[in-house]
């Protein structure tokens, strides 16, 4: 599921800062983003038992770091929870209002986001068995989808779209700024814990396991590289600054804007259901993490005042389901702008991603020999996306 936000709101940053702001990003963040991946599985293969990463962590550090990661991953995950139902709000009363299906956008209405929150929640709350029967096959044709859009949208490029090349000091910052959404682009390190757990607990020998699993890493890494850079910058040399601006002030996507201005049903067509099975899918993937965690939160709390044996656990479930409708359909309600949620979040990935694994390289003996100029490199990234945020108040 690593092709959701990033992907659908990269092609409007990059339209906003420029073709060179974003090139200079993907040289620092792509190479990064392979090195730090590489490195998290190492990690995470190097434990005697096949945990997930919070038990790797509780294992190589103790109880209090693990406790840290798992309030920085909940953390992690509220942040895609905010920015998926910002998402599916706009971008469907846009999609609507485009074609005529109703004569205002219905995201003006509060009670619109309650209803579309309240359909996906009720969705995902059926439990994960349903969510990969619906979510597999989507991720396989937003795959094609990226690719054929890049392609159909050849027609379309006008070469007036890249902007001159700014000064050194405007490049770095755009750069620091455009990096969230570039390595968001092709993110997948959520996955990567549980992609260890199976392979350890398939393949009885250790080092074999950790093999396949760093060539599984790889290859997706691949073929996410190629089709993602080649959506984004044919998008680039379609999409003018004024369009980019557009999408921005109103709180909606790249596929949204082309569905409006640029002409030819095949690409509206494709463009709303790249839109759609990407922010479903991503919605979807996160939804069951973030869910397990409040019901966590929940019988944490009854436990404290009754016992444990007598909380009703579908009690639990139906209520939490409904907490998270009524949180996610408040922050719709506010309009927060998704770009800049997308670089306030940057920190919790440069934090969990990038500082924690160098940090046990050089904390751990037996992952001292990863320690290389690639650590240096790692946490440099993870330090530049923790800076984000500040550079976004500042400009």
């Amino acid at each position: 599921m690593a092709i959701g936000g990033g992907i659908i709101f990269l092609p409007v940053q990059i339209g906003l800062k420029g073709i060179w702001v974003f090139s200079l990003s993907v040289v620092v963040a792509y190479p990064a983003l392979y090195m730090m991946q590489t490195l998290y599985l190492k990690t995470l293969s190097r434990s005697p038992e096949y945990k997930d990463y919070s038990g790797v962590i509780t294992y190589y550090l103790g109880k209090n770091w693990g406790f840290f990661l798992g309030v920085t991953y909940f953390i992690m995950l509220l942040k895609g929870m905010l920015t998926y139902s910002l998402a599916a709000t706009f971008d469907s009363a846009s999609y609507l209002h485009t074609f005529g299906v109703t004569s205002q956008v219905l995201s003006d209405n509060g009670w619109y986001g309650l209803l579309v929150l309240t359909v996906l929640v009720s969705i995902a709350a059926q439990g994960e068995k349903l969510l990969f029967k619906i979510s597999g096959p989507m991720v396989l044709l937003k795959l094609a989808i990226v690719i054929l859009l890049g392609l159909i949208m050849i027609p379309h490029w006008n070469m007036a779209n890249i902007s001159l090349l700014p000064p050194v000091g405007e490049l770095l910052v755009g750069m620091i700024l455009t990096l969230p959404f570039t390595l968001f682009s092709i993110l997948f390190v959520q996955i990567l814990s549980p992609m260890n757990v199976a392979f350890r607990k398939t393949e009885p020998d250790a080092e074999i396991a950790t093999y396949r699993a760093l060539r599984a890493s790889r290859i997706a890494y691949g073929i996410l590289v190629c089709a993602v850079l080649f959506f984004a910058f044919s998008f680039t040399f379609s999409l003018s600054h004024e369009q980019a601006m557009e999408a921005a002030s109103n709180n909606i996507s790249a596929m949204a804007i082309v569905a409006r201005v640029v002409p030819g049903e095949i690409i509206k067509v494709m463009s709303i259901l790249l839109n759609v099975f990407a922010i479903v899918t991503a919605f979807f993937g996160i939804f069951l993490g973030f869910q397990e965690a409040m019901k966590g939160i929940v019988v944490n709390v009854l436990a404290r005042f009754m016992n444990e044996q007598r909380i009703n656990e579908r009690a639990v479930s139906i209520g939490v389901a409904i907490f998270i409708v009524l949180l996610l359909w408040g922050w719709v309600l506010t309009h927060f702008p998704i770009l800049l949620l997308q670089q306030i979040g940057a920190p919790v990935y440069g934090i969990v991603s990038c500082m924690i694994p160098c940090y046990l390289v050089l904390k751990v003996p037996q992952l001292k020999k990863y320690y290389s100029w690639r650590i240096l490199f790692i946490s440099g990234t993870g330090l530049l996306l923790c800076l984000s945020p500040f550079f976004k108040f500042l400009e």
